[in-house]
């Protein structure tokens, strides 16, 4: 049989005590706990609350069931998850990330009603960097099958060659404990049509075939091609299991003179980082929210994303594979040292297998995968059981999966400020675990945003050379974070290496592309970060009017603020400027740094080098000055305001993109004309808003009724011409006329007191979103916004089967 959902009908009480309330699986438990100043989470995690959660299904098993095998799969419980049925404990997980599947077979009634009952604990803080929500916050899958049966991952496919069409390995796994004769089949399908079929005959517990595809169609970013491989197998021509799979056929090459090859072609990654949360949605993974993540960054101009620090969802690579995105899946931010005091650091080495084995099985048939990160700015690489530990991760995965390419973080500023010459220890003994690295991600983060010149001068030290060697020897791919300035130095002395920027700030991008296109060796760049995200609070805020420099801020930031794309997936600045480093944006963006904070002082973060916006309407600013970051590719700009010219400036990559210019805020029109060789080539501009009212824009109308899909309502105040104003902020209550309930609804504030959870809260810079899902049944649902002072607004969503 195939996997059933299995998220309904499901409890969550908060323990010891609390009342249990019926949920709809995924369901995020750390997002109604609410924030406290006085929260264990700190800024790491959103000053959210902590607890210990039980999870309950009383499910009916039917008599005829009795003959199966049932199974029960969890995508992600956080954390320290234990499942019991009718109070018989069966298995969990430690690590929050790690899917798992427990057998329930032998503690069923059948022919009565079973208890399902899941625990999490969540409740000592800090466990992580970034907010990592709770409970079970990833679908749940039943799996009712017959003795003989093929695993969840049973199925694999690999690319030999695209040489003359396709050659292509089917490695198939059974479950055959009688070791009967039985027949199997693969059948690759595109399309609906059968493209090849081949079956042999198996007595064991595998099957290996080999088929070729004259004339495939390949995958790649720009070319998402997919095809489908079903397996089944059967015994006197009875099927008595199937599995099927979606794929890729893709091949990577990758060396130090020709760089990243994908099918033959070059490839240049234009990356960004991104952490698991999805938003107003907190940790919850629905399929819906993250095709809609990633459809923004592909539309931004990304063609990769790197996911920090933990493995990501099944439903992420889904949307990679189908929409032509890049991956790279990280196993861990830390190994057995801990970076927070509640982490997994203990449990690393009886774990890291099982976790490094789950993931594997997960990625290997997605061909937006083409590396695995085995850590990120890990401390334990000074010791020499450090660096056998990278080397252990290392073999384990290039053993379990040959196609993909094993890379790792490493803070070169972090090395070159921590690491000796010569390792100590043995590479057999694990030392001490240390509570807490004196150059740990944190510390780093804090020393590069007080004194940024040290990311640029550190890394250049000879000894940062001499301290990576090891680590970097046994990596396909260096993982240079922060370590752009080594770039020309470390592909002259180390020509076969190859280098990717698994982080960097995005204001060094100019400098870093040019960098990328111009060393083969070097085969792109992941700023930090594409998206923004809830935790490690304040991280990219600028503040305001202050002589502090803090990395993290207090309460009560919520979100890193560092997003090229914020929380609500509306695209900054910061990353139009991307686009346009990368050869993806023509014309001028004007943009405006906020016009009532302008004439303050300010303290920088490294991780923003910019606060513009892009927008002219900042109500009651009337005669304030205003600042212009007018981005460009053209040789110069002028602008003019209501008709009034300020002059011309030089732009261009020899600018950094970016031309300033200073007036006075007056509503109107910002016109900017870019011109090359003296000749005008375009002209781009901006409005400030009239009559300002409440407006919705509906981004999909129709739904299934699975109670899983997702409709996401943008909710603007903005004038008739979708002008959007900056200082005019109102409170929205949403309502919803029909079955489906309101998962999430916020803004992308940096700054808030308010829940996702609730179903009030206020714009920022006249922008919120409401996230709609849907129930069970067809039908017509209307979703009403009402604001205070701008009136009213409905969009209808159509529930479909």
């Amino acid at each position: 049989m195939s996997d059933m959902a299995f998220n309904d009908g499901w409890t969550v009480q908060r323990l010891p005590d609390g009342p249990a309330t019926p949920v709809f699986l995924p369901h995020d438990a750390m997002l109604g706990e609410g924030r406290a100043a006085h929260s264990p989470a700190g800024s790491h995690q959103g000053f959210f609350l902590g607890g210990q959660y039980r999870y309950r299904k009383p499910w009916y098993v039917p008599l005829d069931m009795s003959e199966k095998r049932v199974k029960l799969f969890f995508e992600g419980v956080y954390r320290h998850s234990r499942v019991l049925v009718n109070g018989h404990d069966l298995g969990g997980a430690t690590n929050g990330y790690t899917e798992f599947e427990v057998p329930i077979h032998e503690a069923l009634r059948f022919g009565e009603e079973n208890l399902i009952e899941v625990t999490a604990d969540n409740s000592a803080l800090p466990n992580a960097r970034w907010y990592t929500g709770a409970g079970i916050y990833r679908p749940v899958w039943l799996r009712v099958e017959n003795a003989v049966s093929i695993p969840r991952d049973g199925l694999r496919v690999r690319t030999l060659s695209v040489c003359g069409g396709a050659r292509l390995a089917i490695e198939l796994d059974i479950l055959n404990p009688g070791s009967e004769a039985l027949d199997a089949t693969v059948i690759v399908v595109a399309g609906g049509l059968e493209c090849a079929r081949e079956s042999q005959r198996i007595a064991g517990t595998a099957g290996k075939f080999e088929v070729s595809l004259p004339a495939p169609k390949l995958w790649s970013a720009d070319t998402p091609n997919l095809y489908r491989c079903v397996a089944h197998v059967s015994a006197n021509g009875t099927v008595l299991a199937k599995r099927s799979t979606n794929f890729g056929i893709r091949t990577i090459t990758v060396d130090g003179r020709s760089g990243l090859r994908i099918n033959g072609q070059e490839v240049l990654l234009r990356g960004g980082n991104i952490h698991s949360d999805s938003g107003v949605l907190g940790a919850a993974t629905f399929a819906a929210a993250e095709y809609r993540r990633v459809r923004i960054m592909k539309e931004a101009g990304f063609n990769a994303i790197r996911v920090g620090h933990a493995p990501c969802s099944r439903a992420l690579l889904d949307a990679c594979d189908a929409l032509g995105m890049y991956v790279i899946d990280e196993l861990y931010d830390g190994w057995y040292d801990h970076k927070t005091e509640q982490d997994d650091a203990l449990h690393f080495s009886a774990a890291w297998e099982t976790d490094a084995d789950a993931m594997i099985a997960k990625d290997r048939n997605h061909p937006s995968v083409i590396m695995y990160a085995i850590g990120n700015e890990n401390s334990e690489p000074d010791t020499a059981y450090g660096i056998a530990t990278a080397r252990r991760l290392a073999e384990h995965f290039r053993m379990k999966d040959r196609d993909r390419l094993v890379t790792a973080g490493v803070n070169l500023m972090s090395a070159a400020l921590g690491w000796p010459k010569t390792r100590k220890g043995s590479e057999t003994e694990q030392p001490a675990s240390k509570g807490s690295p004196n150059m740990n991600s944190t510390m780093i983060n804090a020393i590069t945003n007080q004194f940024g010149w040290l990311m640029r001068v550190a890394p250049r030290l000879k000894r940062t050379d001499a301290v990576t060697i090891p680590i970097f020897e046994l990596l396909d791919v260096a993982g240079y974070n922060y370590g752009y300035v080594r770039y020309k130095t470390d592909t002259r002395l180390h020509p076969e290496r190859v280098i990717v920027g698994t982080e960097t700030v995005p204001g060094v991008l100019p400098e870093v592309w040019a960098l990328v296109e111009s060393l083969p060796g070097v085969i792109g760049d992941f700023v930090w970060a594409g998206w923004d995200y809830l935790g490690e609070a304040g991280i990219g805020c600028w503040e305001y009017d202050t002589r502090k420099s803090r990395l993290l801020k207090p309460y009560p930031r919520l979100t890193a603020g560092v997003g090229l794309i914020d929380l609500i997936g509306h695209i900054d600045t910061a990353g139009l400027l991307a686009r346009m480093i990368w050869g993806q944006l023509t014309g001028s963006v004007i943009a405006v740094r906020p016009v009532h904070l302008a004439p303050h002082s300010f303290r920088k973060t490294a991780w923003r080098s910019s606060d513009a916006v892009v927008s002219w309407s900042w109500r009651g600013c009337e005669g304030k000055p205003a600042y212009f970051e007018v981005l460009s590719a053209d040789d110069e700009v002028e602008l003019l305001i209501n008709g009034r010219s300020l002059g011309r400036q030089r732009a261009g990559k020899a600018q950094r993109y970016v031309a300033k210019f200073k007036d006075v805020y007056a509503p109107g029109e910002v016109l900017a004309i870019g011109y090359r060789n003296g000749i005008a080539t375009q002209r781009t501009t901006i409005r400030s808003a009239g009559r300002v009212s409440l407006r919705l824009n509906l981004e999909n109308e129709t739904i299934s009724a699975d109670g899983q899909d997702l409709a996401f309502v943008q909710i603007i105040l903005a004038d008739a011409d979708a002008n959007v104003e900056m200082l005019d902020d109102d409170n929205v209550r949403i309502a919803i006329d029909g079955p489906a309930t309101l998962a999430g609804f916020g803004s992308a504030t940096t700054i808030t007191e308010e829940s996702f959870v609730d179903n009030v809260h206020s714009t920022y810079r006249g922008r919120a979103l409401a996230v709609i899902r849907s129930g069970l049944t067809p039908s017509r649902v209307t979703v009403m916004a009402t604001s205070e002072r701008h009136g009213s607004a409905s969009v209808e969503i159509y529930i479909v089967d």
